[in-house]
């Protein structure tokens, strides 16, 4: 239960469902209500077969490559760590990638489903935490356990974001994407730790 709990907060952080709901808004709003719907689901099921795919694939694309797990462990830590950075102190979420719509108009691919959803701190994370050489089988479904319950978690809300919106406003999923920008840039120090303590065989 403890391992649930600790990886719906590292995918939902990096994923940041709330901060999705003003993206949302900016994508669909001029569509009618069943085209936003079907936007909803479409974005969400691409963002959940991207992270799939690499929650599955990902580590034997690098091994490929003949590059450590630790060391891409590491890397995938800076990277989470600099993406909380921006987060943080940078535009919020909602605030990037409605500026990205505005030059690319475009429905569920972009940017809904890729990077507002299946971001590429969410990719890192599909990677990071189904890595074979420290998790087992088990350890690893509920990974992929945490991964669904925030993806439908993010599909519920935007189904219901012209509702969501009017309570947070853009000063809520502000806010909101700060927030878990502090969190994610403390799970990724304790990602680059983890590396570090791996490649060098520490206690």
């Amino acid at each position: 239960m403890d391992i649930i709990l600790s990886n719906f907060v590292f995918f939902f952080a990096v994923i940041d469902p709330i901060g999705t709901v003003p993206v949302f808004i900016a994508v669909t709003q001029h569509l009618n209500p069943k085209e936003k719907i079907q936007t909803a689901i479409k974005g969400t099921a691409i963002a959940f077969f991207v992270l799939m795919f690499f929650a599955v694939a990902g580590e034997v694309i690098f091994g490929a490559i003949d590059i450590p797990l630790s060391a891409f462990q590491i890397a995938g830590g800076i990277i989470l760590f600099l993406f909380s950075l921006t987060m943080i102190f940078g535009d919020s979420k909602p605030e990037d990638e409605i500026k990205q719509l505005k030059s690319n108009p475009q429905t569920a691919v972009f940017p809904l489903a890729i990077p507002s959803i299946a971001s590429p701190g969410a990719i890192m994370a599909a990677v990071i935490l189904t890595d074979n050489n420290r998790f087992s089988i088990a350890e690893q479904a509920q990974v992929l356990v945490s991964m669904c319950i925030v993806l439908s978690i993010t599909l519920a809300l935007l189904l219901g974001a012209s509702v969501i919106y009017r309570f947070i406003g853009d000063v809520g999923a502000s806010i909101t994407s700060r927030v878990m920008g502090m969190i994610l840039s403390a799970l990724a120090v304790a990602q680059i730790l983890a590396g570090i303590s791996q490649y060098f065989q520490l206690a």
